[in-house]
Parts: structure tokens; C-alpha cells; sequence
């Protein structure tokens, strides 16, 4: 069982390292219902792009698939706010970034997530944890969990921030769902739940956000590298009684036909599709990155 609840989608295969582009400009203050956060970090260089103006937020960001998507954001131009529970691991993120704030929080804590920046033009909700058990044996607090965290947290900022795109006539919601939010796998029950339940909150906050200038999707990879699939490999060996070598072999790459992992700077880059300039009318949509598992 994973006990890290905020590395993100199902999570491949390691490339060069992710470089920073050079940037220029500086970054605007971040202001949390009227409170200034602390900007030092935001005080760097920062590219004048897509996002220049703007302030996003990622959940999930320490590691894996967050820390991507929030590499890419800062550097087109937005200020940043990488949550996570991991304190440490979202300060070194903004350390290395410029334009990334770090906001320490526990999204099994609704209060706490009540309490994130209002202000928000792009919502990247990212953070998840996985629990590999058959149905009778799931732990029904761990099940709770799961879904409180992958899919009322999401539910909640997505409520809290709309009013703020609203009243700006602009905003992009991007849920890292996964294709277990489109296909089912045995032992998932409390993951495939929660990734089904967010493609159908996508889809109704497309509709609904639609007049209003904000659009809503979904990106959904297949396993990706990241801490959070690292750990299942472990939990599925057990499961299947089978080496870990085989889990990857045997389980996660038998569904897709380009048998690799998917790297998180791949899918930090179609989540880069849906806030640029062509987005306007892409809405409602579940973006597989899943190697053909959904072909079958």
C-alpha cells in the first residue's frame, strides 16, 4: 500500500533531466483574498508566455507528475502555487523554480482545503494515492480517504475558485484523472472510483463554465513514473504473487501497445495544450496518454 497521497495519476522510463527555458520579466505578487502571500521566490526571472499574468495552482506538487506540470506553468509565465503535504518536498520545488509559491496542505483536511487561494486562474488537480486490496478486504476508511482526496478535494477548490474565473470571463481547470478514470482494473476499487467520479465533475464543470470562459478536461495517462506507481509495483507483486520485475512486465505494460512508462514531463506537456492558446474550445475532454490501452 502507498502512504504518499499527493504523487498523482496511475504513473515510465527516465530521459534527460527537465530544463528550465531561460527567462525574463518578473512575477506579480500572489494575493490570497486579499493577504499577500510571500513572494521572494517569486521575485525571479520568469518568462513572459501564456500564462504571464496569471496564478495557478497544482496539487500534488512535490514529485511526480506535479512537479512537472508545475516546472511547465511557472515557465510560461504563471505564479505558481505547488500544494502538497509535503512540506519540504514543495520548498525544494520552489527553490529550484522560479515563480513557484509553496503552500503546505492535507487535502484529507477539508477545512484546510476550504481555506486555499481563491484567486485562481488554473486549477490542476493532481494529487492521489493508491490502496491495492480485492473489494472484500478494502479498509472502508482507507476507501474514504481515497475519495475524499481524489475526488471531494478537487469538487471543493473547483467550487471555491470558479467565482474568481467567472468574474475574469477566464479559467482552465485540469484534472490529472487517469485511464483507470475511462477503464477498470481489479484491486483498484477506492482509485478507479475516484478517477470515474472526476472525469463526470469535469464534464459538468465544462458545461456549466462554458459561457463563462472556462474550460474543464481531463489527461489521462497510463502508468507513469512516479513515486506513487514505484510503490504499487510492491503492493501488486503481493497481490499477484508474482516478482516486481514481472508487475511491470506482466501487469502494468500488458494493456498498452507502446510498452514503456510514460515520462511526467509528457504529461506536463498535453496539460500544457489545455491552458495555451488553442484551448478555447477544447472543453469536456478526456485526453489519453495511455500508449493504445484504450485502442483495445
Amino acid at each position: 500500500m502507498s502512504s504518499r497521497p499527493y504523487c498523482a495519476a496511475d504513473s515510465g522510463h527516465v530521459r534527460e533531466p527537465y530544463v528550465r527555458p531561460s527567462t525574463v520579466g518578473q512575477h506579480p505578487t500572489v494575493v490570497t483574498d486579499g493577504r499577500a502571500l510571500p513572494s521572494d521566490t517569486m521575485s525571479n526571472a520568469q518568462t513572459a508566455g501564456p500564462l504571464s499574468g496569471r496564478t495557478a495552482l497544482v496539487t500534488g506538487a512535490a514529485s511526480g507528475i506535479g512537479a512537472a506540470v508545475a516546472r511547465r506553468m511557472a515557465a510560461d509565465g504563471a505564479a505558481v502555487l505547488a500544494v502538497d503535504r509535503d512540506a519540504e518536498g514543495v520548498k525544494a520545488l520552489a527553490r529550484d523554480v522560479a515563480g513557484v509559491e509553496p503552500v503546505t496542505c492535507d487535502l484529507s483536511d477539508l477545512d484546510a482545503v476550504d481555506a486555499l487561494p481563491a484567486q485562481v486562474d488554473v486549477l490542476v488537480n493532481n494529487a492521489g494515492l493508491q490502496h491495492v486490496a480485492p473489494v472484500h478486504e478494502f479498509d472502508p476508511e482507507r476507501f474514504h480517504l481515497i475519495l475524499t482526496i481524489m475526488l471531494e478535494a478537487p469538487f471543493r477548490m473547483a467550487r471555491r475558485m470558479l467565482p474568481h474565473m467567472y468574474d475574469r470571463g477566464w479559467g482552465r481547470i485540469i484534472n490529472i484523472s487517469s485511464v483507470h478514470g475511462l477503464r477498470a482494473s481489479p484491486f483498484k476499487s477506492a482509485y478507479v472510483t475516484a478517477k470515474h467520479g472526476l472525469e463526470g465533475l469535469s464534464k459538468v464543470i465544462a458545461l456549466e463554465g462554458a459561457p463563462h470562459g472556462v474550460t474543464s478536461n481531463c489527461v489521462d495517462p497510463a502508468y507513469v513514473r512516479t513515486p506513487l506507481v514505484e510503490k504499487q509495483i510492491a503492493d501488486q507483486a503481493r497481490q499477484h504473487g508474482i516478482g516486481e520485475d514481472e508487475v511491470v512486465e506482466k501487469i502494468m505494460l500488458t494493456p498498452v501497445a507502446v510498452k514503456r512508462l510514460v515520462e511526467p514531463d509528457e504529461v506536463a506537456e498535453l496539460a500544457a495544450v489545455l491552458y495555451g492558446p488553442a484551448s478555447a474550445s477544447l472543453t469536456g475532454a478526456s485526453l489519453t496518454l495511455d500508449g493504445g490501452w484504450t485502442a483495445h
